[in-house]
């Protein structure tokens, strides 16, 4: 153990007096500031992280266009590429449009063969509302002696039984109304 001792005291006085004050001031330093070192520590961290990847984009960037400058036969064939679908896009939408203004004259069309239709047959005397559904029925053979149009019951079923009354307050499942409590009101 005197061996051990023996280092130590050999040591200059001024040596171990610049070590306990270097001690003194860091550990002060570190107590009273700590986490303002550490916080700012990892914000100087978080920022050099976003620089760095914004710059190597902008390098990149920098790059291609440089590469792109050198080799304007690559431009050259995006532009046409480009032009090209553009000008497919365009023939197709002509050609949606031009469907759309046939089917619109179609209409047009149909709508006029039925009013001219329902003028002849109202110059007949014939009923109004029959006409409408005659140009369906005029393709099926068989001869129709009246002009009015008997209506066939649909086989759906009712979506509610028939003495469902909805002011009655039966029958409504789980979902009835009461009237709101009489008096002022609590707001403020």
């Amino acid at each position: 153990m005197e061996r051990e001792e023996e280092p130590l005291s050999a040591r200059p006085a001024l040596e171990t007096e610049g070590l306990r004050f270097l001690h003194v001031t860091v550990g002060s330093l570190l107590a009273t500031y700590g986490w303002h070192i550490v916080f700012s520590c990892i914000l100087l961290y978080v920022v050099f992280q976003k620089l760095s990847t914004r710059l190597r984009a902008l390098r990149q960037r920098q790059l291609d266009r440089a590469a792109a400058a050198v080799e304007p036969d690559v431009v050259v064939k995006r532009q046409e590429a480009l032009a090209a679908a553009r000008l497919k896009m365009q023939e197709e939408l002509n050609a949606q449009v031009e469907k759309h203004k046939e089917k619109l004259k179609q209409l047009e069309e149909e709508k006029r063969r039925q009013k001219i239709e329902m003028w002849d047959s109202m110059q007949e005397g014939k009923s109004y509302k029959g006409n409408a559904k005659k140009p369906q029925e005029e393709d099926s053979p068989g001869p129709s002696t009246s002009s009015v149009i008997p209506k066939r019951k649909s086989d759906r079923k009712p979506l509610r039984g028939g003495g469902y009354n909805p002011l009655s307050g039966e029958g409504g499942g789980t979902c009835s109304w009461r009237p709101g409590r009489r008096g002022p009101s609590s707001g403020g």
